[in-house]
């Protein structure tokens, strides 16, 4: 639940330098960031998105396992806050790069290094008191499509930033302890 509330392009500015500052394999920086303030745009990827969701949800594309494990999120395929929020950002991996005259040359790591990046964004928007979801609206080929990438970069996440809405209801959820998730060996 997202407000309305304009977000500075400033800021995502300033969230994407520190996200492209991310190690990455071979020092390729094989992600781009695509970050979507059009509210046209913004239509049409939810209304791509909410499509997609829907056959996820409601299409057998979910097993019933996956269906309640998600279910305590209070998840479906309707997505208003795709046209809500003030920006969309699009993450892409450059799945191989280009020289200068057309010939290929391989990324290494890129996956991983494209993580990396999206957890450094995630963690720059955070601080600067914005907000965001990571949303895999799978299969994700109708950003490739909409926002004319190149057949060389597949979508990685989709990431809505903004402020909470006044009413947002955030689900009580809880993480692992420190002890479930890390070993030390001394």
């Amino acid at each position: 639940m997202f407000s309305a509330e304009p977000v500075s392009r400033d800021l995502i500015e300033l969230a994407i330098e520190t996200a492209s500052s991310a190690p990455s394999g071979a020092h390729q920086q094989p992600w781009t960031f695509v970050a979507v303030g059009d509210p046209v745009v913004k239509r049409r990827i939810r209304v791509a998105a909410e499509a997609e969701e829907r056959r996820s949800y409601e299409g057998g594309r979910m097993p019933d396992e996956w269906l309640a494990a998600v279910a305590p999120l209070g998840t479906d395929w309707h997505k208003p806050f795709l046209e809500i929020v003030p920006w969309i950002v699009v993450l892409f991996e450059q799945v191989y790069g280009e020289f200068p005259d057309g010939t290929i040359r391989k990324h290494y790591y890129a996956r991983e290094s494209v993580g990396i990046a999206c957890g450094l964004f995630i963690s720059a928007i955070h601080q600067m008191g914005l907000v965001t979801l990571t949303h895999t609206p799978s299969p994700m080929g109708f950003l490739t499509k909409i926002l004319g990438r190149p057949k060389r970069e597949r979508p990685f996440v989709l990431l809505p930033v903004g402020l909470p809405a006044d009413d947002c209801l955030v689900p009580d959820l809880h993480r692992k302890s420190l002890d479930d998730v890390a070993i030390f060996v001394e």
